[in-house]
């Protein structure tokens, strides 16, 4: 098998496994959300380390440790993702998957307003639609549910913030998470703690079967992480565009088909508003790669000059 096509199925792996999330963390019921997001901070926390241990990574997670910039950007980077999972967990277990897809739908949307408004980035006339729709169906989707659809946006946001951080950051997957989870670890170990002493903590009343799905929560955080890790250098950027397209659309699948979820018209239209708008700028970044290899071809330096613009 060509590492090509290693990297296709790893990172489809990858997205798959995202994708079916929102059916794992209803199984850790009668735990509440903040007491599954601290076990999986924990475990998620014990399960790289574990991994640095059988890897021998330790001399790579010292050099990040002791890069006072590194250091600082997982530092905020581990809050952010805390964000992250404590907003995905409550909502998967509160019946509102369909929102969450929502979120991951419009996070490429959200990262190119960050490259707009944070790295002073030009847009191009088809990414000016592009967000002009997706902004459209938020108003929609707001009119729709009574509010603003704040569990995707916050979903989206702290997703784009953590990417933006871990991109500068520029560590390996696990070392990253390590150092993530090592933050927030304590406070979230203090919180277990303190459940189980008030009595109110599931960690040891609700069967071995409970714990073993606690413990998991390591897993299954790490898992589709390492294969993303193993998918990315193999792959082209194209093909890992289109497949992070995969667990938005798993997730609204398991939300309407499985969870049977309210989609009322009004829903359909701003979710159809929101997959024009990826629809387009998908459609016009693939055509702007086309021309500028073909100018590279034609022009070696076009490339370059492009970059620059």
């Amino acid at each position: 098998m060509s590492e090509q096509r290693r990297g296709f199925w790893a990172g489809l792996a990858a997205y798959t496994l995202w994708g079916v999330f929102p059916l794992y963390f209803p199984l850790l019921d009668p735990a509440s959300a903040t007491e599954v997001l601290a076990h999986r901070i924990v475990w998620s926390l014990l399960t790289v380390v574990g991994l640095i241990a059988l890897r021998r990574r330790w001399s790579s997670l010292r050099a990040v440790v002791v890069d006072r910039r590194r250091r600082l950007l997982l530092v905020a980077a581990g809050v952010i993702i805390t964000a992250n999972w404590g907003t995905f967990i409550w909502a998967v277990t509160n019946d509102h998957v369909v929102e969450t897809s929502l979120g991951y739908f419009i996070n490429p949307l959200v990262l190119i307003c960050f490259g707009v408004v944070l790295l002073g980035e030009r847009l191009r006339p088809g990414q000016w639609i592009g967000l002009a729709v997706a902004a459209a169906a938020v108003v929609g989707l707001s009119v729709d549910y009574g509010r603003p659809p704040w569990i995707a946006l916050v979903l989206a946001l702290s997703f784009g913030t953590y990417g933006l951080l871990k991109k500068r950051a520029a560590v390996g997957a696990v070392e990253g998470l390590t150092v993530e989870t090592a933050v927030v670890a304590p406070l979230a170990l203090g919180y277990v703690g303190w459940l189980q002493a008030t009595g109110v903590g599931t960690l040891a009343s609700a069967g071995l079967g409970h714990l073993a799905l606690l413990a998991g929560t390591g897993l299954v955080t790490a898992l589709p992480l390492l294969l993303f890790g193993a998918a990315a250098p193999r792959v082209t950027l194209t093909t890992l565009g289109l497949l992070q397209y995969m667990a938005p659309v798993m997730q609204f699948a398991i939300g309407v088909l499985v969870l049977d979820e309210a989609m009322g018209a009004g829903r359909w239209v701003g979710f159809g508003l929101v997959w024009l708008a990826l629809l387009i700028i998908t459609a016009e970044s693939l055509v702007h790669g086309r021309r500028v290899a073909r100018a590279a071809r034609r022009d070696p330096l076009a490339d370059a000059a492009q970059s620059v613009c």
